[in-house]
Formats: structure tokens, sequence, C-alpha cells
């Protein structure tokens, strides 16, 4: 009985012992099974943190715009499709003064150019042909340019830039340069801008006056482009081609009126324009607008050189008469080297060289006299050829230095009105030889020293110094090469 009763309580003690035990592997199985949920979802968490993240940089980085890099490369430049790491970092002199974020935003800046001088010519205006060229003794305001461009959406960029001038009656205007749209997701390598832009005719003509080597614009271009250089409402269409180097194709169709069209149906302020008044003939048909075409290639002999061409031309109607043309042809080459040792850009040097030729078809008319008083004698119909060309260099000498040598040279055949009337000053040869020097303090600024020796056929010899000094806030576009 006793036997029975121990073994009872022993089997009793046994189940009891064993209940416990499943008790407590059930509690630690249970808390092992909530701590592998709980980190789990803590892993779950944080990939969905991630992949919201990456999803806001994507989407941020489709929306922003191609902004032009820093670069002399111009396959990346001209496309202006590649937009660089977004990152927060604090903000710097060189940085961009931004107005908005994300996918839509402007990029604000401003350049003021001035220049103080004087020269011995008598007429500096006829000497000093070109808009923004110091043109009087004293200080000349050559203008201060507010940029803006940004992004407008994910298929568009723009771009504004308005010039402020005083002229020599200390009397301030205001000139749209340009402002224009254009696309950034075309297929096929291809690219649309429209709105008012400077026409794709060689180098020159495409930038803006703080951008050049030298204090005054080249002869030739101001007496063939106008002294605004060519640019007018319109749209451009440019097809990087793919090849192995650098190969673009332009063509574009403006407006061809106005004192920007300066060689077209431009009334010339009312004065006479090759010994005849303006013709306003107006547009009725296609041929009456202005087109133009280019084609610019690029090559780098070795590492340290590179060489671009191009060829440009542009044809359209002209004031002279009802059914006159004009015609501008221009080839240009730009060759760089740069040491393998180069800091900050320097050692250097550049040679820039342009040549342009113009057909104007003057229509048959009644004239009056190079004073615009008296009435002559019908001038025949007739084709007027200009041409000229420039070419300089630039020698980085050393982080902040730039010496400079330009020469120009400009000239025309001499037409049947001359013949009749007399020498065309506008239209004698000239030419000009202009040294300088210039000193970039920062990348904000620069302070630069030139010298123009003129020759004018039938005028003579003039000598011009001009001290020229800029200044940028916020960080304007790059350039094309």
């Amino acid at each position: 009985m006793r036997l029975k009763t121990l073994f009872a309580l022993s089997a009793c003690a046994c189940a009891l012992q064993l209940r416990a035990q499943e008790t407590n592997s059930m509690e630690q199985f249970q808390k092992l099974l909530d701590a592998m949920q709980a980190n789990f979802e803590r892993v779950i968490a944080a990939q969905r943190a991630e992949i919201d993240s990456l999803k806001q940089e994507v989407a941020a980085l489709h929306a922003a715009p191609p902004r032009p890099l820093l670069t002399e490369n111009p396959s990346v430049a001209s496309i202006g499709a590649v937009t660089p790491a977004i990152e927060s970092k604090p903000w710097s002199p060189s940085d961009p003064i931004r107005i908005g974020k994300g996918g839509t935003y402007a990029d604000l800046s401003m350049v003021g150019t001035f220049a103080v001088g004087g020269s011995t010519a008598n007429d500096l205006g006829a000497l000093q042909l070109g808009g923004h060229d110091p043109n009087q003794r004293g200080f000349t305001v050559q203008g201060v340019e507010l940029s803006l461009q940004g992004a407008v959406d994910p298929y568009f960029r723009g771009a504004a830039n308005i010039a402020f001038l005083i002229g020599n009656n200390s009397a301030t205007s205001v000139e749209l340069e340009e402002a224009w749209l254009e696309t950034v997701s075309l297929p096929g390598n291809l690219q649309v801008r429209a709105g008012q832009y400077l026409t794709e005719f060689g180098r020159i003509n495409t930038q803006h006056p703080h951008s050049w080597g030298f204090v005054d614009a080249p002869i030739v271009n101001a007496r063939l482009l106008g002294e605004d250089g060519l640019r007018n409402p319109g749209a451009r269409l440019s097809w990087l081609v793919p090849t192995p180097f650098y190969s673009e194709l332009f063509f574009g169709v403006q407006n061809s009126q106005g004192g920007t069209a300066h060689s077209f149906r431009n009334d010339n302020g009312g004065n006479p324009f090759f010994d005849r008044l303006a013709t306003d003939r107006g547009v009725k048909k296609f041929s009456d607008m202005l087109y133009s075409a280019r084609y610019a290639a690029s090559f780098e002999p070795t590492d340290n050189q590179t060489l671009l061409g191009g060829l440009s031309a542009v044809f359209g109607p002209n004031s002279s008469g009802d059914n006159t043309d004009t015609q501008i042809y221009g080839a240009d080459v730009y060759w760089k080297w740069k040491s393998s040792r180069a800091h900050g850009g320097f050692p250097f040097v550049s040679w820039q060289t342009e040549a342009l030729l113009r057909r104007y078809q003057a229509g048959a008319s009644t004239t009056v006299d190079l004073n615009g008083d008296t009435v002559l004698d019908p001038v025949p119909r007739e084709r007027v050829t200009d041409w000229g060309a420039y070419s300089q260099v630039l020698w980085g000498l050393t982080p902040g230095w730039v010496a400079g040598l330009r020469g120009d040279y400009a000239a025309g055949n001499k037409a049947d009105y001359e013949r009749l009337y007399g020498a065309d000053l506008s239209r004698a040869m000239r030419w000009r030889v202009s040294p300088n020097l210039t000193w970039y303090p920062s990348e904000f600024s620069k302070i630069r020293l030139q010298y123009n020796y003129d020759d004018r056929d039938r005028i003579g010899v003039d000598h011009s110094v001009w001290l020229q000094f800029e200044f940028l806030l916020g960080a304007h576009a790059a350039h094309k090469f």
C-alpha cells in the first residue's frame, strides 16, 4: 500500500515537473517569436524608408533640368544634359543665387562691366562700332546684365539675359538680349530652342560681352552683324551627330527685321544704308524670314590640345527693295593648349579666328546723298560685297594673369553707288591691332588694360587706351567652349 502511494506521488511529481517545463518552454518560444517579429518589422520599416528616399532622389533628378557644367568639353556643354548629383553642402560664393527649389527653380546672377579711357579719334561712335564698346572719353557703362536660368518642368529649361545700359546722354535703356525655352528630353540627340536668342553664327555672336577676351567687339562682326550682334525671336533645331568626336548641326528661323538684324530688314533709323532708304516690305511669305545654319566639330589632337572648327551661313531679305536679299557666310577656328601640369587652368594658350563675307543685294531706288539731304538720281540694282576677319591669341601666363593680342581687318568692293556719289566710309578698308593684359583677382572680378591702334582709309591713324573693370554677383552659367 505504501509502495502504491509512493509510486502515485512520484507519478504526480513527474507530471507536475513536465507540465512546468512545458509551460516554461512555451513562454521562451513565445518571447523568441515576439523578438523575431519585432526585428522583422524594424527591417521592413528601414527598407521602406530607404526605398522612399531613393524614389525621392530619382524624382528630383528627373525633375531637375540639365545645368551647364563648368567644362570646356563641347560635347557636354552643348548638350546640356548632365545634371550634377544633389548633395547637401554649405553655400559658397561660387554657388548660384537660387530662387525656388525642387523641380522648378531659377538661378540668378548679375554682371557689371565698365570702362574708362580715351582716344585721339574725334568720331568715337564710328571708331567703336559695337553697342557694348567703350565709346566716349571718360567712363562708359558697357552693360549691367541680369541673368536668370533654371528648370521650367521635367521637359524644358529656360534662360533670360536682360542688359541695362547708360548712353552718352546719361539716359538708361533696357535691352532684352535673350529669353528662350529649350527642350531637355527629346530623343535622337535633338534639341529645340525657341524665343529671343543669339543666332548660332560663328563664335563671338553667341557670346555675351563679359565673356570676350577683349574690351570691344571685333570690327568685322560689328560691321556685318550689327552693333548688338545678330539676334531675334525665332526657333532653332540642333542635332548632336552620333560621331566619335563632337559634331553638331544647327538650323534656325527668326524674324528678319529691326536693329538686331542689321544687314537684313533694318530701317537704319531712317538713314540711308548703302545710299538707299529702307523699304518696309513686311512679311508675306516664308522667304521673308531669316534662316541660319551652322556646323561645328571638335577634335583633340593630343591630351593637352583641343581644336574646334565651324562653318556658318545666314540668309534673309533686306530693306533696299521688294525682292532683295542678303547672304552672310562665316568660318571660324579655335585651338587651345593646356599644360599637363596646369593648376586652375593655367598656363594655357588659345588661338581664335573668324572670317566673314557679306553679299548684299541692293535694289534700284531713288536715294539721298551720304548727308541725308539732297535727293539724287536713281541707283541701279547691284550686289555689294564686304568681308573681313579677326585673329586673337590669349596666353594664360600664371593663375590670374592673361595676355592677349588681336588683329582686325575689314574692307569691301567699290560699289556702283560709290562711283557715282563718292566713297562710303562705313565700308572703307580699316584695320586694328589690340594688345591687352587682364588680371583676375578671383573668378568674380577682372581688370583689363587694352590699347587699340586703328588705321582707317581716308581718315588715318588713331590711338585709344581703355581700362575695363568687371564684377560678378552669383555664379554665372558656363559659356560654350
